[in-house]
C-alpha cells in the first residue's frame, strides 16, 4: 500500500522552484563533534575499561607488584533502522508540476519535489537521530537506547552525580548549573574535553540571565553591558566548564560528561546520508516510486563514574 499523500496545493503565480519544509532539528550533536563516532561498527564493539589502585607506593631494593588493575568493559551495538515510503505517481499528474513528468503515461515523478524528498527525509532521520542519542528508547520502533535511558539505569552511577533537576528559568539558572559543576569530580574538572551538556530550555534561560535586568543576572545591563543583545550564538561555558546545547535532550535535563567517555556507533556514516529514490515502473510494472534509507545507530558511554546527571533519576 502507497505511503497517503495529499496534496492540496493551489497554484497561484510562477512556482519558485522550490518547496518549503517545517523547520528542523539539527543533528547537532555529531555535527558539531559532541559524541566520540566510532564508525564501521558491523556488530558489536567492546569499549575496554580499565581502572586502577594507587600506583605510586614507597621505593625499595626489590620488585614489588602491588597495584590493582581491573579491566571491564561495555558493548556498543548499533540497532538497524530503516525508512520507507511508497508514492503513487498519479497523485502528481493533477497537481501543478504535471507538466515536469512528462506528456507520456510512462511518467517520472517531478524532479524537484524528489529532490526536496531526498533532502528533507535525510534531515528528519538527522532529526530522529539526535533525540535517540540522547532521550531515545529501543522500547519505540525508530528509536535507540539513548544516553539519558542507559545512565537512568546503571547502579554505578555515585548518588553524589546524580543532581536533582527542577523547571529551569532565568531566574534560577545559575543556580542550577552551579549544583552540576560542584557535583563534577576533581579528577575531571579542569579535563580539555569537558563539556556540560544541557537541553534547550536551559541554554536559554543561561543567555538570558547573562542578559542581565534581573536578580540573577550579570550586573545591571548584563554581559559587556550589552544587555539581552550580549549572545550571537557564539561560545557557551559555565565556572571554566564548556557547554554544549544538546538538542536531544529532554528539557531540564543536563549531563555533564568528557566528549571520550560517550560514543556513537554506525555501520558507515554514509549510510545515514544515503537517500534511494526507486522508480518501481520496470521492476513490476507499478506507477510506484519508493523511498528507502538503512543505517545502524546506538551510542554507549565508557565510565559511569565519570558522569554527571541533572533531572535524570
Amino acid at each position: 500500500m502507497a505511503t497517503t499523500t495529499s496534496i492540496t496545493t493551489t497554484y497561484a503565480g510562477e512556482f519558485a522552484g522550490q518547496y518549503i519544509s517545517a523547520a528542523l532539528l539539527s543533528g547537532s550533536t555529531i555535527e558539531n563533534g559532541g559524541i566520540t563516532v566510532k564508525p564501521n561498527v558491523k556488530f558489536k564493539e567492546v569499549i575496554k575499561k580499565v581502572s586502577t589502585d594507587d600506583l605510586v607506593k614507597d621505593a625499595s631494593c626489590d620488585f614489588d607488584a602491588t597495584s590493582t588493575i581491573t579491566l571491564t568493559e561495555r558493548v556498543l551495538q548499533p540497532e538497524f533502522q530503516q525508512v520507507n515510503l511508497q508514492l503513487c505517481k498519479k497523485d502528481f499528474v493533477s497537481d501543478w508540476e504535471a507538466i515536469s513528468m512528462g506528456y507520456s503515461a510512462h511518467h517520472d515523478l517531478p524532479s524537484s519535489f524528489s529532490d526536496f524528498l531526498i533532502a528533507h527525509v535525510a534531515a528528519k532521520v538527522a532529526q530522529r537521530t539526535e533525540n535517540s542519542i540522547w532521550s531515545g528508547s529501543t522500547a519505540t520502533s525508530g528509536q535507540f537506547d539513548g544516553i539519558e535511558t542507559l545512565i537512568a539505569a546503571d547502579a554505578l552511577l555515585p548518588a553524589a552525580q546524580e543532581v536533582a533537576g527542577t523547571t529551569v528559568t532565568a531566574a534560577n539558572v545559575i543556580e542550577e548549573m552551579g549544583k552540576i559543576v560542584d557535583a563534577i569530580p576533581s579528577a575531571l574538572y579542569g579535563s580539555e574535553d569537558l563539556y556540560v551538556y544541557v537541553s534547550q530550555n536551559i541554554a536559554r534561560a543561561y543567555v538570558r540571565a547573562l542578559g542581565g535586568f534581573g536578580a540573577a543576572g550579570l550586573g545591571a545591563n548584563g554581559t559587556n553591558a550589552m544587555g539581552t543583545q550580549w549572545w550571537n550564538n557564539g561560545s557557551l561555558s559555565f565556572d571554566g566548564v564548556k557547554l554544549f546545547v544538546a538538542n536531544g535532550l529532554g528539557d531540564n535535563k543536563a549531563i555533564a560528561a568528557e566528549k571520550s567517555n560517550l560514543f556513537f556507533g554506525t555501520g558507515l556514516l554514509s549510510d545515514s546520508q544515503e537517500v534511494k529514490v526507486l522508480d518501481m515502473s520496470d521492476l513490476d510494472g507499478s506507477d510506484n516510486v519508493r523511498v528507502v534509507m538503512r543505517f545502524t545507530a546506538g551510542v554507549q558511554y565508557g565510565i559511569a563514574e565519570d558522569i554527571v546527571t541533572y533531572g535524570i533519576t
